[in-house]
């Protein structure tokens, strides 16, 4: 196996996700050239990958159909000897269907599985059931056939300019918090944010992260708290200088998003609050000082979908509203 490309051109979350299937496969074939293919606008989670040679982006925003055509051609012409697509859409199998690779491997959701060699269902576990499969297992599947190794974890490779960018926020003790989420009941409410920054001891600097148009939910928060050091940097760190602090951090706090893969891919602490989708979906937290908090209550609303939704559907957001800061700060006691 000497040149391998994956494919993962949906969101932020679901690049991180893959990257375990880089590590597995480099350490299978450490001589083998490994590309990857992802949507603009996240390329800078790859950026100075060690062992990643090619990077190709694909612009959804600008001219999407003839961009993707130019990325068929492109494919085609590297003659990959395996194709590994780990988004489950249709643009990616046209890419992989015309990329003219021996091996081929995939989704079974996907519209162009028929020319898979190894085609995997995506399985979504039931709520609450036991032992759920990860997403990084459901990942995992896709390369079987390939390795017979131990999978790996998701990485992220913050640079040295990263991590002197953040030092700047690391002299004292400090608590990373990423509080928004695309979808209205994925996001812990900025209420309750404002109600666990107050609960969080003075003695540690919290700092609230996110892309710039989460500023103005940094903002809303930090006028309800009391604590004395509340800091946004939403808008302010790249996605590798956000993992980097986010390292350092005694805890680190996301909704049901990319941040808690962010944690998982540096082995960061992270409580990651879950509303109103729930863990057995596969996208929890693997650091190893990891933990999900979610409402103690089984829900018969919750889940009310996979990815979330505008507005709560029974009008209460139970599914938030009672997850309380005891929960939230169970490791305090083993930091002070």
């Amino acid at each position: 196996m000497k040149k391998i490309l994956i494919i993962q051109s949906a969101f932020i979350g679901d690049v991180v996700l893959a990257t375990g299937i880089a590590e597995t496969l480099h350490r299978q074939y450490p001589d083998a050239q490994i590309d990857f293919l992802l949507r603009k606008g996240n390329e800078g989670l790859l950026k100075n990958h060690p062992f990643l040679q090619n990077v190709w982006v694909w612009d959804k925003k600008k001219n999407k159909q003839l961009n993707l055509l130019r990325l068929v051609a492109t494919v085609r012409r590297q003659r990959y000897d395996a194709v590994i697509n780990a988004h489950r859409f249709a643009s990616s199998g046209l890419i992989t269907y015309f990329s003219g690779a021996a091996f081929k491997a995939g989704f079974d959701k996907n519209p162009f599985s028929f020319c898979y060699q190894n085609k995997v269902p995506h399985i979504l576990s039931v709520p609450y059931e036991k032992a759920p499969l990860h997403e990084t297992d459901r990942n995992h599947a896709l390369i079987a056939p390939l390795t017979s190794l131990k999978k790996c974890l998701p990485r992220l490779y913050p640079s040295h300019d990263d991590q002197e960018q953040v030092a700047l926020y690391q002299s004292q003790p400090y608590v990373c918090i990423a509080p928004s989420s695309v979808w209205w009941t994925k996001q812990f409410p900025a209420e309750k944010w404002a109600s666990l920054i107050n609960d969080i001891p003075s003695a540690y600097t919290v700092y609230l992260l996110g892309a710039p148009g989460d500023d103005v939910l940094a903002s809303r928060i930090i006028q309800m708290v009391q604590h004395p050091k509340v800091v946004s940097l939403c808008g302010k760190l790249n996605f590798l200088a956000s993992a980097a602090l986010m390292k350092g951090a005694a805890m680190n706090y996301a909704n049901d998003s990319a941040p808690l893969h962010f944690a998982t891919a540096v082995q960061a602490p992270m409580t990651a609050v879950f509303c109103s989708t729930v863990p057995a979906f596969g996208f929890t937290p693997l650091s190893q000082q990891g933990k999900v908090v979610e409402v103690a209550e089984r829900l018969n609303c919750r889940p009310c979908g996979l990815h979330g939704r505008k507005a709560c559907p029974e009008g209460h957001f139970k599914c938030a509203q009672e997850i309380t800061n005891k929960q939230l700060l169970w490791w305090i006691s083993k930091q002070i």
